[in-house]
């Protein structure tokens, strides 16, 4: 059971206490009713994974094998990949097509649902493309200027 006791709450981070090393879990809003924040914490919850947001990035591009998609992401692992893409498709965000082959085939893609986020995807790329290179910049920039000095 470890140093926590597992309580009924889903823990989304632990807010570690200095002094005595104490967890505070997140509550998750099990209503949409709660505030007008909930609605964009609820998007968030179902788009949540380190390669989830980048897997609808490449299936908006059409429908691809799993080894197409694990090409496309080098750094994860078969495992990983196959966890996030179970969740996808049990989100309805993407349809898995087994075709009867030998070798067996499997295609993924975008359901109407998984392409309704198009809008919110492309506007993380494009504010990624505007701002991370920036982020990534400044920080080396003052390192660089630290080590200078």
């Amino acid at each position: 059971m470890g140093r926590y006791h597992h309580s009924l709450q889903e823990r989304t981070y632990n807010a570690h206490s200095i002094g005595n090393d104490t967890v505070m879990p997140r509550i998750r809003h099990k209503q949409l009713d709660c505030s007008p924040g909930c609605a964009v914490e609820a998007t968030l919850e179902l788009i949540d994974g380190k390669w989830k947001g980048v897997i609808l990035f490449h299936l908006l591009q059409g429908t691809l094998r799993f080894n197409a998609i694990r090409k496309l992401l080098p750094n994860v692992t078969q495992r990983m990949l196959t966890a996030q893409l179970r969740e996808l498709e049990q989100d309805g965000f993407v349809l898995r097509t087994v075709y009867a082959e030998v070798p067996p085939k499997v295609e993924y893609s975008l359901t109407e649902r998984g392409r309704s986020l198009e809008p919110v995807i492309m506007a993380l790329k494009h504010w990624g493309d505007a701002h991370a290179y920036f982020e990534k910049k400044t920080a080396s920039h003052e390192a660089f200027a630290a080590a200078a000095e």
